[in-house]
């Protein structure tokens, strides 16, 4: 459905998706794995690129809008908890490293994480993936990506 509403929005080379299926915590891979695969992606995607990378941290969904190229991260949880020093963040942290370092780029000594703060909340326990597609519903038809701002 969200290619869908990507392909409508003629956004194909503003944002692109990374799959969920290699970034959770479950059954995915070590964080070295996984950090390379998110890798792979920013490297085989065109320069300028926004991912939007989604994490269930094991029973929770969090979304991160990554601009690799500007080693920015727009961090979103339904819950609106601010990201922590966990695995998810050395995990997109090693992948914008890895990225560089294919592109021989000396890259920023940190990655920038910004907590989006103005986000709708989630009101229960149960609707974090409702919440999560939601916000990235909301990216893909902000035409100027000025998502960060709200």
């Amino acid at each position: 459905y969200l290619h869908g509403v990507l392909k409508k929005a003629k956004m194909n080379d503003m944002v692109a998706f990374v799959d969920p299926a290699h970034t959770g915590a479950s059954g995915c891979g070590n964080p070295t794995e996984r950090a390379r695969f998110v890798s792979n992606r920013f490297i085989n995607g065109k320069s300028g690129l926004i991912y939007l990378v989604q994490y269930n941290s094991g029973g929770h969904w969090t979304l991160s809008a990554v601009n690799p190229d500007e080693e920015t991260i727009h961090f979103m949880d339904p819950l609106k908890r601010r990201l922590i020093a966990d695995e998810w963040k050395t995990i997109m942290d090693n992948s914008i490293k890895i990225y560089n370092a294919h592109k021989n780029k000396k890259g920023k000594k940190t990655i920038q994480w910004k907590n989006l703060a103005g986000i709708p909340e989630q009101k229960d326990s149960k609707t974090c993936g409702y919440w999560i597609m939601r916000y990235m519903k909301e990216i893909m038809e902000d035409k100027n990506l000025e998502f960060a701002a709200k």
